[in-house]
């Protein structure tokens, strides 16, 4: 172990127990920021996980600027640290109290607010802590900022096992536990024994509160979405979700995926149910594809509860593939506390239960089908569609009806249902990808491949007018679409779209129109066929909307989601502006700029708005790949963060506080970035038939180039700053934390406006800003010296 001198203090030091410290920290701030979105995502909806993003930034940002009123040196900083990082614990364990308990308190303002403060408050302790150590050990900021880099990194690999063993509220307290541990670490380089006494007895009462917590749910979820979940007779976290069960009288155990509705488990076994009670289950919208094609060889995408397979069973189909996404649906539920409820459906020999993506499934086999159905995947609930406007879908995609269609045998059947909105949205879109996927394959008349049926569903497994999209890979002949018509009379269906009857206007000028391109440009909402450059299915709010078209009404589901986004992008906007301004106005004698700091100060902006802009446009376009978006979020995050420590290390070697050297590291970062954009789509396609482990791998090495150079930049900028005015580091730090905020809202608004390689582009362009940040300011640095 080296023991060195440090100014931090102001005498004999060991680093590693600093760098340690260091790790501690950033590590349970990742936690902490992982676990609260999803927290949020239980107590209100998706879209509330930028709420996390937001808070923790804004935290971090916060804590920058407030470290100016805590500095010190030597052991009395030590001392503060110590102090901070036990407060810090505290603030988390008190933020999970008001998390879990919003939920049953009226949707206000007030609510929002004290969840946000309430929240904010563990970031800020962090941004104080680590602005202090970056400022105190300047001279080896490279070094702090890859161990900060690297604790990050650790705790995204630990987040996983944290939310899958212990749920989010006991990831939230994993998190307190690393903090105490912090604070005994910086106690112990004090001298304080006392302090690291009180540490350690922290650290044990949180892990026992842990352990406790586990069987007895003392903190946990007990109403979201306005349900009161007291009456859940089975709940289990994991990495992306809480799967509940609520049991109800005679009415089918409703599974609950965050707190929404998702799925009805089939209480009913459908090999022993008479002719009557078959005719009348396949009377369903849903199971109007298995009378077109009884007994057919059948897929079924987003299988949850088993409802689909259950009509499957009944239609004749005896070779059956239901994949679903979440392995607690699967493993948990049906086969296990539920599986003598459900009749054994997941564990009988005609039906294969597989834990995986849809579409990386579909991309992965070679078998073929007469039938691939997907029933209200990703939208249990009217209000789901809305609340997963900005959720990327792989499932529905042009590509990806590409992908289906390759799947099926010469005669088979895709067989979608989506709520049915009025006037049209979500299933007007299924239309538009079924045309362009069928032109895409070849097909010079998609009209005669369609048929698109309404119901009105009064009974599990869903409530409300459902339609379902029929596409057939060979034109209907006129035989099937004679049954199909008779098979939808019996059934009480109306048929909004069959080819040769008469033509629904909307469905008709999206499937048999010469120009459906003028048809979406009138439309009242967006239902553009989406690609996997910019899969948000859900997304309808055309965004002219935002200029007030009067004869556009807009989709208050779209909207509201989207308004959210624009809101929290103002107050990015607004944040990154204030922590630019306030410290020289609140510190004035110690903050009195040098000649041309202020010119330098957006250097810090670029690199916090574009690194979080390239991290979150990566993640959004490989969950293609990777097939799920846990592994997404921890491959790239986790390879950013380890490529990018390790380009902060050799960042002063490299650089060697040359500015022509920092520009080339910039100009190489921008154009990484930019190669990654292009090549990211062909590198998605030839990677789809690699095993999980070959992805996750190719994947990290083609972040290592970019993540490396991206790395070098701050530590680099910190330095030069320190060279110009070492009173700034802190309010730079500060800047780049705020930036961060702008930079995630910015990237998701840019790839639902523009695509994910254009947003991947951008980040690309802020490096380039960088770079003449640095161009522009040469000269009045040499000047100041």
């Amino acid at each position: 172990m080296s023991v060195v001198s440090t100014p931090l203090a102001g005498k004999r030091t060991s680093w590693a127990f600093l760098y340690a410290a260091v790790v501690l920290t950033a590590g349970a701030a990742l936690i902490t920021e992982i676990a609260l979105t999803r927290i949020f995502s239980v107590v209100f909806h998706y879209h509330s996980a930028f709420l996390a993003v937001s808070i923790a930034l804004f935290g971090l940002s916060a804590g920058g600027v407030l470290s100016y009123a805590f500095s010190a040196r030597g052991a009395e900083l030590h001392h503060r640290l110590g102090r901070l990082s036990l407060l810090n614990a505290a603030a988390l364990v008190a933020a999970l109290g008001v998390a879990v308990q919003a939920g049953a308190w009226p949707a206000l303002f007030w609510t929002l607010a004290a969840v946000y403060f309430a929240a904010a408050a563990p970031f800020v302790c962090t941004g104080i802590i680590l602005s202090l150590v970056i400022a105190e050990t300047i001279s080896r900021v490279d070094r702090i900022y890859f161990f900060d880099l690297l604790g990050a990194a650790a705790g995204c690999l630990l987040v996983i096992p944290f939310l899958n063993v212990m749920g989010g509220p006991g990831a939230i307290l994993g998190a307190a536990v690393l903090l105490a541990a912090a604070a005994g670490v910086w106690f112990g380089l004090a001298g304080a024994w006392a302090g690291r006494a009180v540490a350690t007895a922290a650290a044990l009462a949180l892990v026992g509160l842990i352990v406790a917590n586990q069987s007895a749910r003392l903190i946990d979820v007990s109403a979201a979405k306005g349900r009161d979940l007291r009456r859940e007779t089975f709940v289990q976290w994991n990495s992306f979700s809480r799967v509940s069960v609520i049991e109800e009288g005679a009415a089918a155990p409703l599974i609950l995926v965050d707190a929404a509705s998702s799925s009805r488990i089939p209480t009913f076994d459908p090999l022993t149910l008479s002719p009557e009670q078959r005719e009348r289950l396949l009377m369903q919208g849903s199971g109007y594809a298995f009378r077109l094609r009884p007994g057919g060889r059948t897929l079924i995408l987003g299988a949850g509860g088993g409802w689909d397979a259950a009509l499957a069973l009944a239609g004749g189909s005896r070779s059956i593939t239901a994949v679903e996404i979440n392995p607690i649906i699967v493993d948990a539920v049906l086969r296990g506390r539920f599986r003598k409820a459900s009749h054994d459906l997941y564990s009988r020999p005609e039906v294969r239960a597989v834990v995986e993506d849809g579409r990386s499934f579909v991309r992965g086999t070679s078998e073929r089908f007469d039938l691939i159905v997907g029933t209200l995947v990703d939208a249990r609930t009217p209000a789901a569609a809305g609340t997963h406007a900005l959720n990327e879908s792989s499932i529905y995609t042009v590509e990806a009806f590409r992908d289906y269609l390759g799947r099926l045998n010469p005669d088979g059947l895709l067989s979608f249902t989506h709520w049915g909105f009025d006037p049209p949205r979500e299933s007007l879109r299924l239309a538009a990808l079924a045309r362009a996927a069928l032109e895409g394959a070849g097909v010079r008349e998609p009209w005669r491949h369609v048929i698109v049926l309404r119901s009105q569903q009064d009974e599990p497994p869903a409530q409300g007018a459902l339609d379902t999209v029929i596409i057939s890979r060979a034109p209907f002949p006129v035989d099937d679409l004679e049954r199909a018509a008779l098979e939808a009379i019996r059934g009480g269906l109306e048929i909004l779209y069959m080819p040769g009857q008469a033509q629904d206007s909307l469905f008709s000028a999206v499937l048999a129109g010469p120009d459906p391109s003028s048809f979406f440009r009138t439309y009242r909402y967006d239902v553009r066929p989406v690609t996997d450059d910019r899969p948000f299915f859900f997304f309808t709010w055309r965004l002219d909307q935002l200029l007030g078209a009067p004869e556009l009404p807009a989709d208050p589901r779209s909207e509201s989601t989207a308004l959210n986004l624009f809101a929290l992008l103002a107050v990015s906007v607004t944040a990154t502006a204030v922590t630019l301004a306030l410290p020289p106005l609140v510190f004035r004698a110690r903050l009195a700029p040098a000649p041309g700091v202020l010119l330098f100060l957006p250097y810090f902006i670029c690199l916090g708005a574009g690194y979080v802009t390239v991290q979150v446009g990566l993640i959004q376009r490989l969950v293609m790949l990777l097939g799920h978006p846990t592994y997404a979020l921890t491959v790239v995050i986790f390879a950013m963060l380890l490529w990018s420590g390790l380009g902060s290390f050799f960042s002063r070697r490299i650089v060697q506080g040359d500015d022509r050297r920092l520009m080339g590291a910039l100009g190489a970062s921008s154009a990484l970035i930019a190669a990654a954009a292009v090549a990211i789509g062909p590198f998605s396609e030839a990677g789809a038939g690699w095993g999980l482990p070959w992805k996750m791998l190719a994947t990290a090495a083609l972040l290592a180039s970019p993540a490396f150079f991206m790395g070098m930049a701050l530590p680099a900028g910190l330095l030069r700053l320190n060279r110009w005015q070492p009173e700034a580091v802190k309010w730079a730090w500060s800047i780049n934390a705020a930036a961060s905020v702008l930079g995630s809202c910015a990237a998701v608004f840019l790839a639902v406006v523009l695509g994910l390689r254009l947003t991947l582009l951008a980040g690309a362009l802020l490096y380039v800003l960088a770079m003449a940040t640095v161009a522009a300011t040469r000269g009045r640095l040499r000047e100041s010296f």
